[in-house]
């Protein structure tokens, strides 16, 4: 039993030389219709690292027909099934450029959108790619208004926009935790503007009235009467947008304590 293991065993390494040894002589041949059936053969066995080696080649060696063609756009979507995204987009992009009257100029530029797509990163890192996403979906969708992509397409930019939305949002807490008063309420009041319909807009709103009361509460008495102001009437449009939000209890307090603070400000300056 176990000699007949070790001999099957054998059999395949030898099967898998043999195969190598194979590819390695069509790699080094002048055939160029066996290389591109074996490089289609790879391709479809998803052995995409020699398929690319072989599409290479033959486009290099006859990039005007129709196999070069074939090639140049199987290059691109070998890169992109492993997983490099960015030389996928290189070679999308390219084909866009060598063969503009091919019939696969639509799927290209869509691939070229989605390989931005997929380069796009979470949303607490940089969200420089993500524009650069958004941006070639839209340009996709500019160009091919009546593909039957859009509906896909429409969901990916509102995908894409929501992860840059996460992230101005998690820079207003991150304000808002670390203290920075100032500069919680400047992100606060951006984001609400950027973002009216967004589904953390209270929250927003209720991290802006309390960042603006501590920023009161801190500034220089010169400018402690204008921001306690500000403060009471953001406090008013938050109770008027969510009369029935739980922020309200804690916001009562600060719209009472700014009061508090404003008619000490005004008695002390009658005093003067």
């Amino acid at each position: 039993m176990i000699r007949m293991k070790t001999i099957f065993l054998l059999f395949l390494i030898m099967i898998a030389l043999s195969s190598c040894t194979d590819f390695r002589k069509i790699v080094n041949s002048d055939d160029y219709d066996l290389k591109f059936k074996l490089a289609n053969e790879l391709f479809d066995k998803k052995k995409y690292n020699k398929s690319i080696l072989l599409f290479e080649q033959i486009y290099q060696n006859s990039p005007k027909t129709d196999q070069g063609q074939v090639s140049y756009y199987r290059l691109a979507k070998s890169y992109y099934n492993l997983g490099d995204f960015y030389m996928a987009g290189y070679y999308f992009n390219s084909f866009n450029q060598r063969y503009p009257y091919s019939d696969k100029i639509e799927e290209s530029l869509f691939m070229v959108a989605m390989c931005s797509v997929k380069n796009s990163p979470e949303y607490q890192l940089d969200q420089e790619e993500t524009n650069i996403a958004i941006n070639k979906v839209q340009q996709f969708i500019n160009e091919y208004p009546e593909s039957k992509l859009i509906d896909s397409c429409n969901k990916i930019i509102d995908n894409l926009r929501y992860k840059i939305e996460i992230k101005e949002f998690e820079i207003v807490k991150l304000y808002s935790k670390t203290e920075s008063y100032k500069a919680a309420s400047a992100a606060a009041k951006i984001f609400l503007e950027a973002y009216p319909r967004s589904k953390f807009t209270e929250e927003a709103w209720y991290l802006l009235i309390k960042n603006s009361f501590y920023l009161s509460k801190n500034s220089v008495n010169s400018k402690k009467k204008e921001r306690f102001e500000q403060t009471i009437e953001r406090y008013r449009n938050f109770a008027s947008l969510f009369s029935n939000s739980s922020y309200l209890l804690e916001l009562d307090f600060v719209e009472t304590e700014s009061q508090k603070e404003l008619n000490l400000l005004t008695k002390s300056k009658l005093e003067k």
